[in-house]
């Protein structure tokens, strides 16, 4: 047989799209693979323009896009290597110095930066205490700036001098702002900034002084990431490289939460659209049995009909995936319009990967829903021309669900989500799927025995789900899975992004106190109580360093470049305390118990440093305190709220362990706006206690929380475009039956308000129980995500249960207009056509 070359099939292919292009479940297939493409593109963008923008804005407190920082200079050809790439560079050099005046001495940290810096963010200075800040460049040589409580400890004016080692400098602004400042807990005395220029000069930094150098990079990430692949072979034992990413916890945890719940909303969005192609498909497959038949006739091969019905709905696909990308580059657009005044000024541009990605979604999840009922067309026997009744063998289970797992599990890797979240949520509504399904097949079973007295149009319409309970049950659970996805969503949206704004509070503390000494504690405690309503407890520190785990140097037990391995290169900040810390909450172990003759004393240690350390409970840990050797067994581990902005350890021993060292004190508590003189007043009544304002790391923190909430109020429309494809993707599948049936009855002499009254009583009765199950649903997959995923906890939503009335007007309404075709088609025409 001479086969039909596959230009003439794609040809014939397009001429039957073209003429089937009005066809309804045409257009809905086109529609919800427009919205699975534009949802997943549009996200893609989105995504991963805000995190870069965010990014951006995280690496403001670094100064930079990239550091390269140590204890001495960094060697040339590291410098070099930079350079060669095209980035740009500035230094920064740190360390202590006393400043002196004509009668006063105040140790100062000492910052001495080139001009070109900072590479990210700005720095802000004022002219006198307390007036104006404003944005510019930093000191010129000669000059310095310093911060008010320098001018305050020294008694100083701007234009007074003061020295930095051996060189005189002129002190001209009062500095207010360094983008690199905040969270930098390790230099928190008075702040001085000079130029670079004058630092040999002062002669303070010599072989053996401990000074901090900071090489500042900036630039496109590819080159970034090539720099730091060059760099980290030959890096120095006290060298680092710090970026964005991990230099701040709560901005990390922050872009993680953002990013987790956009993917989400992302799959329940393109998981509706692909509900809506496998209906969609399965109507074009059937209502094409006759027609595949005749072509087979014609002399058409099994392999070939096949064929031309791919190509036709490749067509569709590769059309409706285009302009769902376009759509979705636009939207993406519109809304960092909307966004304009929250996010960066500098915003990444955008890069043709989301669109691909996004074309490639589309792809999958149509090769996914539509091959199985696809398959079928290729079976239909060429009898089918004089015997309708037959039909096509059906395709075996396991090509039906394992395309379709296959395609969720394609769209799962591409958006990365966490393996958490999607057990959660595929376990939790693949058990609510059964479970539901089951407990709607016995009340259709239950409905019968209402039915007797009830009115002709209930009965009819009532009836019509009796006849076929398998099918009924089905819908029901498609329009249940659009309720619930929509449900669930708005729900997440609602309670997740609250309980995130809960935890960063309004009043959450803005400032620390540190160094705080013994004699002065008490005195302290009562001038914040006066000055705040929201203060930490003040909790003793002594610096230490771990340097054993069961007699094993604890540097040949971690890995470079992990958190335990930046533990162990700098001294911890200890403490003791009797009771559990109200944000913390013991993961292993039991809190402190009485101890057994010569037992060592106790430590909790942080879940997430054990876990890189390889600690575990019973463990001994040797430290270095003050000179001296301290062993401690671990007898807990601990999981530790780091957004909280209340003081965190590491490490926290049992009290009578270290009271025998050197302690002093430290808090946080929260300062009004407008009470900066108070603050002057307690920095002058307590002069050797260190106060660290982290506010500018607060109002970036809930500018990301504002962001992510108008992200997901957005994300919320595409949800809801899907949600309708699959509403009238449902009502399309069933409408041919539908219109025989109406045929039937009006020949039989029912009115068409009689028919409208059953449309009306079917589709409430079955939105109605898609309301039940949805609410149902969702209480059980919000149950596993807040239990797992997001490790919250979890309270019964009892506005959910207006999910039933919700579902029967929203599903009656829409059923009711999806089917008027069926009021509207002439009965002659209808049975003629049977």
């Amino acid at each position: 047989m001479r086969r039909v070359p596959i230009r003439r099939l794609a040809a014939l292919a397009f001429r039957q799209l073209l003429r089937d292009a009005r066809a309804g479940e045409l257009r809905v297939l086109f529609f919800a693979l427009l919205i699975a493409v534009a949802a997943s593109t549009a996200i893609g963008y989105f995504g991963a323009r805000l995190n870069d923008a965010m990014q951006l804005r995280a690496s403001e407190f670094l100064g930079a896009d990239l550091v390269l920082q140590g204890s001495a200079e960094a060697q040339p050809q590291q410098i070099e290597a930079g350079r060669q790439l095209g980035l740009t560079h500035a230094r920064v050099v740190e360390f202590s110095s006393v400043v002196a005046t004509d009668d006063k001495l105040q140790l100062t940290s000492v910052k001495a930066a080139d001009s070109a810096y900072p590479l990210r963010g700005e720095l802000r200075s004022a002219a006198a205490p307390y007036e104006q800040e404003t944005p510019g460049p930093g000191p010129r040589p000669g000059e310095a700036w310093a911060e008010s409580r320098l001018l305050t400890a020294l008694e100083l004016e701007i234009g007074d001098l003061i020295e930095v080692g051996d060189k005189s400098l002129r002190l001209t602004r009062v500095l207010t702002y360094e983008p690199d400042r905040v969270g930098d807990f390790y230099s928190l005395t008075p702040r001085v900034l000079m130029h670079m220029d004058d630092l040999a000069a002062t002669g303070v930094v010599q072989p053996g002084s401990r000074v901090r150098y900071r090489e500042l990079w900036r630039g496109p990430a590819e080159t970034l990431a090539t720099y730091r692949q060059q760099l980290e072979p030959g890096l120095l034992a006290h060298q680092r490289i710090e970026t964005a990413g991990d230099s701040n916890r709560q901005i990390g945890g922050a872009l993680g939460r953002a990013e987790r719940y956009l993917n989400l909303a992302s799959l329940a969005a393109i998981l509706l659209a692909g509900v809506a192609v496998a209906l969609s498909a399965a109507r074009f497959a059937a209502r094409r049995f006759d027609a595949s038949a005749l072509l087979r006739c014609l002399g058409l091969s099994r392999r070939e009909t096949l064929l031309l019905y791919a190509l036709q709905l490749g067509l569709l696909g590769a059309l409706a995936s285009v302009v769902g990308a376009l759509l979705g580059w636009g939207a993406q657009h519109g809304l960092f319009y909307l966004l304009r005044d929250v996010l960066a000024q500098e915003i990444p541009p955008a890069t043709l990967w989301p669109a691909l990605a996004g074309i490639a979604t589309g792809l999958v999840a149509l090769a996914g829903f539509a091959l199985p009922p696809l398959a079928a067309l290729g079976r239909v026997p060429p009898l089918r021309v004089l015997r309708r009744d037959l039909l096509p063998v059906p395709p075996s289970s396991w090509l039906v669900y394992g395309t379709a797992i296959l395609a969720l599990g394609l769209i799962m890797w591409r958006l990365s989500l966490d393996l958490k979240i999607t057990l959660a949520l595929l376990g939790g509504g693949l058990l609510a799927t059964l479970l539901l399904g089951g407990l709607l097949l016995l009340g259709l079973r239950g409905l019968r025995r209402l039915l007797a007295g009830a009115a002709l149009s209930w009965r009819l319409g009532l009836g019509q789900l009796l006849r076929h309970p398998l099918a009924a049950a089905g819908q029901s659970l498609a329009f249940g899975l659009i309720l619930l996805a929509m449900a669930l969503i708005a729900l997440l949206r609602g309670e997740l992004l609250d309980t995130w704004q809960d935890q960063l509070p309004q009043d959450a503390p803005n400032h620390f106190a540190l160094n705080v000494l013994p004699a002065e504690k008490d005195a302290f405690a009562a001038r914040i109580a006066s000055l705040s309503t929201v203060a930490a407890p003040l909790y003793p520190v002594v610096p230490g360093r771990l340097v054993a785990i069961n007699d094993e140097p604890v540097r040949q037990l971690v890995s470079k470049d992990s958190q335990g391995d930046r533990a162990v290169r700098r001294d911890l900040s200890l403490t003791w305390s009797a009771e559990l810390p109200a944000d913390n909450h013991l993961t292993a172990g039991t809190w402190w118990q009485p101890q057994a003759a010569q037992q060592l004393p106790g430590v909790s240690v942080e879940a997430e440093l054990a876990e890189s350390l390889g600690v575990q409970l019973g463990d001994r840990l040797t430290f270095s305190v003050g000179g001296l050797s301290r062993d401690a067994q671990v007898t807990s581990l601990r999981e530790v709220n780091w957004d909280s902005f209340q003081p965190n350890f590491y490490m926290i021993f049992e009290p009578g362990t270290l009271q025998d060292m050197p302690v002093t004190y430290m808090t946080s508590f929260y300062l009004p706006p407008g009470k900066e003189r108070e603050l002057v007043e307690l920095a002058r009544a307590f002069p050797a206690t260190t106060l660290l304002q982290v506010e500018a790391l607060l109002a970036q923190l809930r500018s990301i929380l504002t962001q992510v909430s108008l992200a997901v109020e957005y994300v919320l429309l595409f949800v809801l475009a899907a949600g309708l494809a699959v509403l009238f993707a449902g009502l399309q599948a069933t409408l041919d039956e539908r219109i025989r049936q109406g045929a039937l009855l009006r020949a039989l002499g029912a009115e068409r308000s009689l028919l409208l009254r059953v449309r009306r009583a079917e589709f409430g009765m079955l939105g109605a129980a898609s309301g039940v199950l949805a609410a149902l649903g969702c209480e059980l997959v919000s149950a596993l995500l807040y239990r797992f995923a997001f490790e919250l906890p979890w309270q019964p939503h009892p506005w959910l249960f207006l999910l039933p009335l919700l579902g029967a007007l929203l599903v009656g309404g829409a059923g009711v207009l999806g089917t008027r075709r069926a009021l509207d088609a002439s009965p002659l025409g209808v049975l003629r056509e049977g």
